[in-house]
């Protein structure tokens, strides 16, 4: 398992009632369901909108589970932003 740090963005820390927290995870899917859990609805279809940054790198449209994540590894969580 590696630690490390999820910052949350915008709606996504909203939703998570925290600017980061840690995480112990072996893979980005491992990292968003243990911090989802005793989270309500309105995290899961935040999460489901959202992209995700591993040290800067784009998960892209890669399935989690297959995201490993480095000890020490950064995850952002970015919502849609309007704008630009």
């Amino acid at each position: 398992m590696a630690k490390g740090l999820i910052r949350y963005w915008a709606a996504a820390r909203a939703a998570a009632g925290v600017a980061e927290e840690p995480y112990d995870a072996a893979t980005l899917g491992e990292a968003l369901t243990a911090a989802a859990a005793g989270r309500g609805d309105e995290f899961q279809r935040v999460l489901a909108r959202c992209s995700f940054l591993v040290d800067g790198d784009p998960a892209g449209t890669r399935d989690p589970a297959s995201v490993l994540l480095p000890d020490g590894a950064t995850v952002e969580v970015l919502p849609p932003f309007a704008g630009g």
